[in-house]
C-alpha cells in the first residue's frame, strides 16, 4: 500500500518539534508543532495548510516567525490551532511587528487561529495582512468530538493534556479510508493511469452513487481520447482498506488522567511519534519537568496498540551511546518496532 501521509521529523529525535507530513494526492501538507523549522525550504513551508501546536513553549513555537516570514505577501489562508490562551499568544506574536506598509501587498495573507478548550468548543478569529493583522472577526466554534479538521479524506483530532499546569494538545491524523488502484486491471478495463484517479479517489471517499461518472482523459498515438466511466465499472480495479492513522504527542506528565487521554486518542495508530525526553534512571527529573522518560512512552505505545513508535525530544543531556540506550528502553516496554 503506498501511504498517502508522508511524516518527517524535521529535526530528528533531539532538536526541536517539528512534524511535517506530506500528504500525497492532497498537494498539501500538514505541520504539527513549530519548533525551528528553517530546515524545510520554501517550497515545503508554502504546502502547509493546517499547523496543529500542542503548546507555546519557545522551542514549540519560535518557527511561526519564520513561516510568518516566508507566506507574507502570498495569497494564502492558514489555518493554526492550539490549546487555551493560543489566541492571545499568536497575536502578541504578530503585535511585535510594524505593519504600516502591508496595504502595499497585492495579496491578503490570512491566518485563521484556534484555540480548543479539548471539551468539544473553542475560539475562532482572523488575523488578515491588509488589516495589519489585527484580530477580526472573532467567534465560538464547536468540535465535535475534539475533531479540529473533517475532510472527506482525513480528519485530525486532539485531546487536552497536561504539561505541569499548563495545558497542551496531543493530535491523532486519520486517514479515513485507503483507496488503493490495481493498475494491471485498468489495463484490461482500456485506462490508463493519470491525473484523473485523484477525482475517482475523492469520489470514492465522497461515498457518491456508483453511477457517479469520471471523465478521464489521455493522449494516445498522438490523438486526445477521452472516456467516462462510471464508478461501478472501475470498482474491479479498486481495493478499499482501513485508512492510514499517526499520532503526535509530546511535553506531557507522567499521570493516570494523561495517560488514559493518550492511550484514547493514539489507539491503533500505524505511527505514534512520542516524547521520550529522558532515561528511566533519571525518572524523578522528569517528574519534576513534567515530561515522560523512555520507559513510560514505550508503555503507552504498548497500551495503545501502536504499530510503530519513533520516540522524539531527546533530552539534550544524551549524547552518543545514550541515545541508543533511549531507544532500547523504548523498545523493552513497548514490545515492537521503534524507529
Amino acid at each position: 500500500m503506498r501511504p498517502t501521509f508522508h511524516p518527517h521529523l524535521v529535526n530528528g529525535s533531539t532538536g526541536d518539534p517539528a512534524l511535517f507530513v506530506d500528504c500525497l494526492f492532497e498537494h498539501r501538507a500538514l505541520l504539527f508543532d513549530l519548533g525551528d523549522i528553517q530546515a524545510l525550504p520554501p517550497r515545503k513551508l508554502l504546502r502547509i495548510s493546517h499547523v496543529f501546536v500542542s503548546h507555546a513553549h519557545m522551542d514549540h513555537f519560535i518557527g511561526f516567525d519564520w513561516l510568518l516570514r516566508v507566506l507574507l505577501g502570498r495569497e494564502k489562508d492558514l489555518q493554526l490551532f492550539g490549546p487555551p490562551g493560543f489566541l492571545e499568544q499568536v497575536e502578541h506574536k504578530l503585535r511585535a511587528y510594524t505593519w504600516n506598509l502591508v496595504h502595499n501587498y497585492l495579496s491578503d495573507f490570512t491566518l485563521r487561529v484556534t484555540e480548543v478548550d479539548g471539551k468539544g468548543a473553542g475560539r475562532l478569529a482572523s488575523f488578515r495582512c491588509h488589516s495589519a493583522f489585527r484580530r477580526e472577526d472573532e467567534t465560538s466554534v464547536i468540535c465535535p468530538d475534539n475533531v479540529l479538521l473533517r475532510e472527506p479524506a482525513m480528519q485530525v483530532r486532539c485531546a487536552l493534556l497536561d504539561h505541569g499546569g499548563i495545558p497542551c494538545l496531543a493530535y491523532a491524523l486519520q486517514e479515513q479510508v485507503h483507496v488503493n488502484v490495481w493498475k494491471n486491471r485498468l489495463q484490461e478495463l482500456g485506462l490508463p493511469v493519470g491525473a484523473w484517479l485523484r477525482d475517482m479517489k475523492q469520489a470514492v471517499l465522497r461515498n457518491e452513487p456508483e453511477q457517479w461518472q469520471i471523465r478521464v482523459a489521455w493522449r494516445e498515438d498522438g490523438a486526445e481520447r477521452e472516456r467516462l466511466v462510471s464508478l461501478a465499472e472501475l470498482k474491479p480495479a479498486l481495493r478499499i482498506v482501513p485508512g492510514q492513522k499517526i499520532a503526535y504527542v509530546t511535553d506531557v506528565a507522567w499521570h493516570q488522567d494523561n495517560v488514559t487521554r493518550i492511550v484514547e486518542l493514539a489507539r491503533d495508530a500505524d505511527l505514534l511519534y512520542i516524547e521520550a525526553v529522558f532515561m528511566e534512571r533519571d525518572a524523578e527529573h522528569g517528574r519534576r519537568k513534567f515530561h515522560l522518560t523512555a520507559r513510560q512512552a514505550g508503555e503507552i505505545a504498548r497500551a495503545a496498540h501502536v504499530g510503530s513508535v519513533i520516540p522524539m525530544h531527546f533530552s539534550p543531556r544524551y549524547v552518543g551511546e545514550d541515545r541508543a540506550l533511549l531507544r532500547a528502553e523504548v523498545e523493552a516496554a513497548f514490545g515492537g518496532k521503534v524507529i
